[in-house]
């Protein structure tokens, strides 16, 4: 069976600054993942699509052992399909070896972690500077970091280290390490499952303001139905294949959450 999510672009938001089509910055075809069980293959994914176009924001959504971590796992280049492929900003990155798939991650892809994996002995600042000081481009890092720690109200903090903040703020860390290499793409893992609803508003409407005022293009895995609106997009996933999608702001759009989540 194969369950794709055709492009949506004609109705979605083009961002503040930007006209006219958008880039494909992510595409997915049919995309398998296997694994073995107490010797049975179990199908994580099976025959998945979709594209993501510079300057929107997806929510991928679906309940525990849908699919949806492997998913993201995939599209961060950080496993291998077992079949269909993946492209970057237009770049196939099916037969590329360990070294240029880790030069893609690095330069073109910032994650966000649920769990905000900042190092603890480390100060803010060195946490959000570490990845591009090893990827050789500290320099232009520091230049974009002021306006990166106002945005995000950061500036206060810069000598805290991880365990002086509070969850929110140590997500905002994250989202500043992510962001401040100017990735093209930005995958978010579950980012408010371990902060309060406040918190958790607080990053969504940081995605929201750096999708439409930046042209960010992020991708988030959630099981949170609220998160999830704040997307453009919804595309839910169960049992490894794509089972739906919506636009956020059509008028069905809550009642398909309800409906699935509700299945």
């Amino acid at each position: 069976m194969t369950a794709r999510v055709e492009p949506q672009s004609p109705t979605l938001q083009t961002p503040k600054g930007q006209g006219g089509l958008r880039n494909v910055v992510l595409a997915a075809v049919d995309l398998e993942k296997h694994y073995d069980l107490g010797g049975t293959r179990v199908a994580a994914l099976n025959k998945v699509s979709l594209e993501v176009q510079q300057g929107s924001f997806l929510a991928v959504m679906g309940p525990s052992g849908s699919g949806k971590s492997t998913l993201l796992n995939l599209l961060g280049l950080l496993d291998s399909p077992d079949a269909g492929r993946i492209e970057i900003g237009g770049r196939d990155t099916a037969g590329l070896n360990d070294d240029t798939l880790t030069r893609l991650r690095r330069d073109q892809i910032g994650f966000i972690f649920q769990s905000f994996e900042l190092i603890p002995t480390l100060s803010v600042r060195e946490n959000i500077l570490l990845p591009s000081e090893l990827a050789g481009r500290r320099k232009e890092a520091e230049a974009r970091l002021p306006q990166l720690l106002e945005r995000l109200g950061l500036e206060a903090r810069l000598s805290s280290n991880p365990t002086q903040l509070s969850g929110g703020q140590r997500q905002r860390v994250a989202i500043a390490r992510a962001l401040v290499h100017q990735p093209l793409l930005v995958l978010a893992d579950e980012p408010t499952g371990n902060l309060d609803s406040k918190n958790g508003r607080e990053v969504l409407n940081i995605f929201r303001r750096g999708v439409t005022e930046l042209g960010l293009t992020v991708v988030m895995v959630t099981h949170d139905p609220l998160a999830a609106l704040e997307a453009d997009q919804i595309v839910f996933l169960r049992d490894g294949v794509v089972a739906g999608q919506v636009l956020t702001h059509s008028s069905e759009a809550r009642k398909r959450i309800e409906e699935f989540v509700g299945v």
